[in-house]
């Protein structure tokens, strides 16, 4: 693309303008049509999104110290996305892209954000409802005969909200429903559907530190920070069931798993497995959620223990004769945590597959993610594609590839890249755009190997968790600067000189320097 495109491009996101959603080839208004596939003869879905796993985290994407042989041999039987971009930066509207097809200039949950009630809610929690009708995704493959179920972390309206899984086209929802809740692994109940089922753990707060005088070196210290019933396994389990029942009909499974998102929890028997492993030194808490004995240990044991459920799922499929009718993708809701958080250590593991940027970020590695897509038969085992991608395209990818494109919904951003995945030819995406009202209020732009971005347009004195930077234009060439150390704004003035305008427009923008909006969380 030349410059001159790209900054006409640039200046109509930034500007708030947006290109419209009929730009999109996927967001003419259609009428209803004949389907090209009786909803017995589509292919079953299965879609597993991990929570704040890095680019680098597995070893299909370059890993070397967790182990993941499921996902490795996932890719070797898929197509691995290469420049693949999540929804968003953090988790909830991350999701929101997914379920919507739509950029975050335009889908409805903006950020995580938490504290919303309603007189006919259950129970204590609430997350910022999506509309009634919003998650095109789920509604519209119900409306063409699948069964949907969704397990472990919902985020996007709390039982009896608008945003209640179950009002949005979700048959059965196992899990938790209030992300806040998910940042302890033994809580003290989970939600089936709209009703709240106990579990076998006493409560205690997700976020504290050892106590003094307890020795850091002994296990005995970290036992309060247990329970008997680790969510994740429950959470298993219930997919496993919702596949055992459904494996005569079409299903859409969709498994938001809270792993590895802090704190660091993990069972005995996984944590054995990299016993003396790495060089550790004992998390006391101080940075965030909860002590643990042997944080990079623990780490790359919920990784590996996340392997090694989807291992067991995927088993099912095979038992089932379900593999050529069945897409198993797998991603990750955004890029890995920040400044040793919670006792994580990115740096250590290369997370972040050497790209710049964490979790609350829009340079590379807070939201360019690994993806894996195998559908045995249609797509070419061990393949890769390069092709920049995001979480709205695939609300339009599944439908085409379910043989339901005249169902792809009007007024979405998403673009179809089932021809890329099925080794047809595709004309490249146009643009890929983000926007973010926390960290200290984000946009960028991608454009061909062309990033654009800028941070601090909402700056917030007291935080300490935003990206640095002054609201000026940065530019990055991928293409040569993949890990973008190198900005080449002054290269290009033409940008560059708009800066006064974009802030203006930004400024303006509720969207981005919406003050009242909530600062992220985890």
């Amino acid at each position: 693309m030349r410059n001159h495109e790209l900054v006409r491009l640039f200046l109509t996101l930034m500007l708030g303008l947006g290109l419209s959603a009929a730009a999109s080839p996927q967001s003419k208004a259609q009428k209803p049509q004949a389907v090209a596939k009786s909803a017995a003869a589509r292919p079953n879905v299965i879609f597993l999104l991990a929570d704040d796993l890095g680019y680098g985290d597995i070893g299909a994407f370059g890993q070397k110290k967790i182990r993941t042989p499921n996902l490795d041999q996932l890719a070797k039987d898929g197509m691995r996305l290469t420049h693949h971009y999540s929804g968003h930066n953090v988790c909830a509207p991350s999701r929101c892209v997914l379920m919507t097809g739509k950029h975050p200039g335009h889908a409805y949950i903006r950020d995580n954000r938490r504290g919303f009630r309603q007189a006919d809610m259950k129970g204590d929690e609430g997350q910022e409802p999506v509309p009634a009708g919003e998650l095109k995704l789920l509604l519209t493959l119900k409306q063409l005969g699948y069964t949907n179920g969704g397990f472990s972390k919902w985020g996007l309206g709390a039982v009896g909200s608008t945003g209640d899984p179950n009002s949005q086209g979700m048959d059965w929802f196992y899990g938790y429903n209030d992300q806040g809740v998910a940042h302890n692994f033994y809580p003290v109940s989970l939600w089936n559907n709209r009703e709240r089922v106990p579990l076998r753990n006493e409560r205690f707060s997700a976020r504290q530190t050892l106590p003094p005088g307890a020795d850091p070196k002994d296990p005995a210290s970290y036992a309060k920070f247990t329970g008997q019933d680790y969510a994740p396994d429950l959470i298993n389990d219930a997919a496993r069931k919702f596949l055992c029942e459904n494996k005569d009909r079409p299903f859409f499974l969709y498994y938001p798993t809270t792993v590895p998102h802090l704190a660091l929890q993990v069972p005995e028997d996984s944590l054995a497995e990299y016993n003396n492993a790495f060089r550790e030194e004992p998390y006391t808490g101080g940075n965030g959620y909860l002590p643990h004995r042997t944080p990079r240990a623990a780490y790359a044991a919920m990784v590996t223990r996340l392997d090694r459920e989807i291992g067991k799922l995927l088993a099912l499929v095979d038992d089932f004769g379900l593999r050529k009718n069945t897409i198993v993708i797998f991603s990750s809701d955004n890029g890995p945590l920040f400044n040793r958080h919670g006792g994580t250590d990115a740096e250590f593991f290369n997370s972040h597959g050497g790209l710049r940027g964490r979790k609350g970020s829009y340079y590379e590695g807070g939201f360019r993610v690994p993806y894996i897509v195998r559908w045995t038969g249609q797509i070419k085992p061990g393949s890769t594609s390069e092709r920049v991608t995001g979480f709205e395209d695939w609300l339009p990818t599944i439908l085409e590839l379910a043989g339901a494109k005249e169902s792809t919904p009007s007024g979405i951003d998403g673009i179809s890249f089932a021809p890329t995945l099925l080794g047809r030819r595709q004309p490249e995406r146009r643009f890929l755009y983000r926007e973010s009202p926390s960290y200290g209020g984000q946009q960028c732009v991608r454009v061909g190997h062309w990033k654009a971005i800028r941070t601090n347009l909402n700056p917030d004195p007291a935080a300490t968790n935003q990206a640095p930077g002054t609201g000026a234009i940065e530019l990055y060439d991928l293409a040569s600067d993949p890990t973008e150390s190198r900005n080449v704004a002054a290269q290009h003035p033409e940008v560059v000189a708009t800066r006064d305008d974009f802030e203006r427009a930004t400024r303006a923008r509720e969207a981005v320097a919406d003050p009242g909006a909530g600062r992220g969380g985890n």
